[in-house]
């Protein structure tokens, strides 16, 4: 378990750091609390050839000068945080929207940007994709008019033959299954071999010819032995076997194949003497449940047009990509439903590789390809700093890519970090990284200042400091361990402290500038890593 720094303890560390510019702590290496002064400079121009990006937010971007400036001024690439995934573009529709995100790539005029990111579980349009798929199959709409006899008793409904039957609504206490009404049909006459003699029918209902139709009720008799059954109209008509009934409410259900295109169904009931009781009809189209098999093919389509759509529609802005995001679980395991479950309440979550197994990522890597050959394509995770595991499973994963013809051309670590994530875990990644001779991306860092979410905190210049040492660490350890080549860019995941999804309602600042835009020594602590210091 790490150190943390509490509030209990800081008094006296002040005291300590007073006699030293430098102080050695446990967790992480040396802390310079002297050293980080030189802030004027911009990142961009210490890059050294490298991407010095951000992640830049909407509408921030566009409407607040005062953020702009600072992208602007400091940085020479920047990732959308958000209008690059799947559910800022889709609609539940399945149309794709694309203003805000072009008014986004028009706000940050000649910067290049990251695109972030054609594959992910998270933030996607799941409503849509279940949809499209299969795997949530739509309620069928009720096709049957006053299916319980509530509205106007009869209403809807047609007496074709009675031959001495009684045929009307019944509120009698008990008679109804639900509701207050039903049908009653009082039938003294056995008419052997011909149910048609008492006759009640259905209002039309629109049906497609080929497909099926299940129509449901419940009946009972007042005797035992009754009999009933369904037969269609007007035209072309099918007929239900005799269904023998009993004295409780028992559910029928027959499934027909639409033959024409306007349809009734008639209850038949004159083969034997009996008091009916009808309640509770529906109607509905039988929507086929499609297979595993049928949903990958859906699910692979709908990929492959919303990847081919984002690289097409940005090619000339967007030279990078982030094809596929965060494909293992922590402990290196492909993502499934098992090990990935939806949040709670979450609608928009949809795990790709649960269903299009391994080869998701080759079919994304594929597409990101033939929509862009020139691009380059990174695949991204987190936690690979602390998670040597999952480090090493990605980069076997990675090479397993490779080998089926993947087109991949760097890896991204997120490093979502904290004041008091180990510098040896830090090394140790990039030298696993670098040592693929692929493009190394440090994609979305962060630190986190505040990691046991004290109550009450309150930023302090020696925290503040210990802060910046981690910035200055991360990148001085990529320029150290991965080879110049090799080297794409560092990413920091946000602007301003306020603005990032770490802030929490100010229980966390992990980022290089205040609320007001204002430099925190983790700007200079970057800026000193990359002049070498």
């Amino acid at each position: 378990m790490k150190k943390i720094i509490s509030k209990a303890i800081l008094p006296s560390l002040l005291m300590i750091i007073t006699f030293s510019a430098c102080t050695k702590m446990k967790d992480t290496g040396t802390l310079n609390t002297g050293g980080y002064t030189d802030g004027t400079a911009a990142l961009k121009d210490a890059s050294n050839g490298n991407y010095i990006g951000v992640a830049i937010d909407f509408p921030a971007m566009v409407t607040n000068s005062a953020y702009s400036d600072v992208v602007k001024r400091d940085f020479n690439q920047v990732t959308f945080g958000n209008l690059m995934k799947h559910s800022s573009i889709v609609k539940d529709n399945g149309s794709m929207d694309f203003t805000n995100t072009d008014a986004l790539v028009a706000a940050v005029g000649t910067l290049d940007i990251f695109g972030h990111t054609l594959g992910w579980h998270s933030q996607q349009n799941a409503t849509y994709l279940k949809s499209y798929s299969g795997l949530v199959v739509p309620a069928a709409a009720e096709l049957a008019t006053n299916p319980g006899f509530e509205v106007g008793g009869m209403s809807g409904w047609s007496i074709f033959n009675t031959n001495g039957a009684t045929i009307a609504a019944s509120s009698a206490a008990g008679d109804a299954r639900t509701g207050t009404t039903c049908m009653k049909v009082i039938n003294p006459t056995a008419q052997t071999g011909n149910q048609w003699k008492v006759q009640v029918s259905s209002s039309a209902f629109a049906t497609t010819p080929g497909k099926q139709y299940a129509i449901s009720y419940w009946v009972k008799a007042a005797s035992p032995g009754g009999s009933i059954r369904l037969s269609t109209g007007p035209t072309n008509s099918q007929y239900q076997g005799d269904q023998t009934i009993g004295t409780t409410y028992q559910n029928i259900i027959w499934t027909i194949t639409a033959n024409i295109a306007s349809t009734t169904f008639l209850f038949d009931m004159g083969q034997v003497a009996n008091t009916y009781y009808i309640d509770d009809i529906s109607v509905k189209e039988v929507i086929p449940v499609p297979g595993g098999a049928a949903i990958a093919n859906k699910l692979d389509t709908a990929l492959g047009n919303y990847i081919t759509t984002m690289v097409t529609r940005y090619k000339t802005k967007v030279k990078a990509w982030d094809v596929v995001n965060e494909l293992l679980d922590d402990n290196g395991n492909l993502r499934n439903n098992a090990n990935s479950p939806a949040p709670t309440g979450a609608n928009d979550w949809l795990v790709w590789s649960n269903y299009l197994g391994r080869d998701y990522a080759l079919k994304a890597f594929n597409y990101a390809k033939a929509a862009d050959p020139a691009a380059l394509l990174f695949i991204n995770d987190y936690n690979l700093e602390s998670r040597p595991a999952k480090l090493d499973s990605l980069i076997a994963m990675v090479a397993e890519l490779k080998g089926k013809g993947a087109k991949i051309d760097g890896i991204g670590t997120q490093m979502h970090i904290s004041r008091n994530t180990s510098y040896d875990g830090i090394d140790k990644m990039f030298q696993k990284l670098a040592a693929t001779g692929l493009k190394v991306h440090v994609s979305e860092l962060d630190v986190k200042i505040n990691p046991a979410v004290v109550p009450g905190y309150v930023q302090t210049p020696l925290e503040e400091n210990y802060q910046a040492q981690v910035y200055n660490y991360v990148v001085a350890s990529y320029l150290k361990n991965v080879p110049k080549a090799q080297q794409y860019g560092i990413t920091v995941w946000g602007v301003s402290d306020n603005t990032s999804w770490l802030y929490n309602n100010g229980k966390e600042f992990p980022l290089m500038y205040r609320a007001d835009f204002s430099k925190k020594v983790a700007y200079s602590g970057v800026l000193n890593a990359l002049n070498g210091k």
